[in-house]
C-alpha cells in the first residue's frame, strides 16, 4: 500500500480527521538508522504524528519540528515535517531497547521515559516561530500528543499511532489517525467517539489487515458521515545538501576551520536525519576560509 494521508470532515463540520498509512516511510527510517524494534516503533509513531501535523499547515514553506525528550534510554526523538508530505527524523540512541510489556507489546513508554517534555515548533515564516510544549504523561507518544494539544493549543483531540514490527525486525504496518473536535460539537457525538475508541482495534492492526485510510475512516467514524477533503502522499525525505553543510562549516569561523585542517587535514559531516556523509578535503576547507 502506498503511503498517504487523507483529511476529512463530518457533515456537521464539527469533527476534523486525519488518517495516515505510513508503513513505507517508517521502514525507510528503520533502514537508515538501523533502529532496534522498540526504537523503530517510537520513531515511527513520531514520524507519523509529525506528518499529520505537517499536512495541517497551510503555507508551502511552513515547517514543523516535533521533539520528544524523556528520561528513557532512547534519548531525544526529533522529527521535522512540512505540508507537502515530507517528513524526516532520528533518535539519539537508535540501538537502545527495553523488554516488551507483560501483554507482549513493545514498551515504547519505557524506552522514551515518562518524565520529560514534548515540544512543537511551527515556523510559519514570521519573525519568530510558534513554540508550544507540554510535559510527558506516558511516553507512548499518542497520549502525549493528546495532552499537548489540550494543554498548549486548547484543541481536544483523539490520536492513535501504531507501528507493527515483523519477526525480521522490518516494519510490517504503520499508520495513525488524529480526530479533532471543532466548535459546537454535540455532547452525544463526544460520547459516541469515546465508545468507538474504546472498542477500536489499534491502527497498525487495521493497516496490517489491508485497510486504506479511507476504509479506516469509514470503519471507525462512518457514523458521522465523513467526507474526504483531500489526499496527499507522504514520504521520508531529507533536504540536506552539500551547500547547506558548507554554510554550517563557514559559520564556525576561520579559527575553527583552521583547527580542523591542523588536526585532521579534512572534515566529515554526517546528517542526523539521513546519515549521508559529506567529506571535505584540506583543499575544500581552505576554499571555505577564502570565501
Amino acid at each position: 500500500m502506498e503511503d498517504y494521508i487523507i483529511r476529512g470532515i463530518n457533515k456537521d463540520k464539527t469533527l476534523r480527521l486525519f488518517v495516515a498509512s505510513s508503513t513505507n516511510l517508517v521502514e525507510k527510517a528503520r533502514r537508515i538508522h538501523n533502529t532496534s524494534p522498540t526504537a523503530t516503533a517510537a520513531l515511527g509513531r513520531a514520524l507519523t504524528g509529525a506528518a499529520m501535523m505537517g499536512i495541517a499547515m497551510k503555507g508551502e514553506k511552513d515547517s514543523l519540528t516535533f521533539k520528544i525528550k524523556g528520561d528513557g534510554p532512547v534519548g531525544s526523538i526529533v522529527t521535522v515535517a512540512n505540508n507537502r508530505g515530507e517528513v524526516k527524523g532520528y533518535v539519539d540512541n537508535p540501538y537502545a531497547d527495553v523488554p516488551s510489556r507483560a501483554d507482549g507489546k513493545l514498551d515504547v513508554g519505557g524506552l522514551v521515559g515518562r518524565n520529560g517534555q514534548l515540544v512543537v515548533i511551527r515556523d510559519l515564516g514570521l519573525k519568530e516561530p510558534y513554540i508550544g510544549m507540554a510535559n510527558l504523561v506516558s511516553g507512548e507518544i499518542a497520549v502525549d500528543l493528546v495532552n499537548y494539544f489540550y494543554i498548549s493549543e486548547q484543541q481536544p483531540s483523539a490520536i492513535n499511532l501504531g507501528v507493527l514490527v515483523d519477526k525480521d525486525i522490518s516494519v510490517k504496518a504503520a499508520g495513525g489517525y488524529m480526530l479533532q473536535l471543532l466548535p459546537n460539537v454535540a455532547e452525544e457525538d463526544i460520547d459516541r467517539i469515546e465508545e468507538i475508541l474504546s472498542k477500536a482495534k489499534p491502527i497498525s492492526t487495521l493497516i496490517d489487515e489491508g485497510l486504506t485510510p479511507e476504509e479506516v475512516m469509514e470503519e471507525l467514524f462512518g457514523i458521522f458521515e465523513m467526507e474526504v477533503l483531500d489526499k496527499k502522499p507522504i514520504e521520508f525525505k531529507c533536504n540536506c545538501k552539500r551547500e547547506k553543510i558548507e554554510s554550517v562549516l563557514q559559520s564556525l569561523g576561520r579559527e575553527e576551520i583552521e583547527d580542523m585542517i591542523k588536526e585532521d587535514g579534512k572534515a566529515e559531516v554526517v546528517c542526523h536525519f539521513c546519515n549521508n556523509k559529506y567529506l571535505f578535503s584540506e583543499e575544500d576547507l581552505h576554499k571555505l576560509i577564502d570565501n
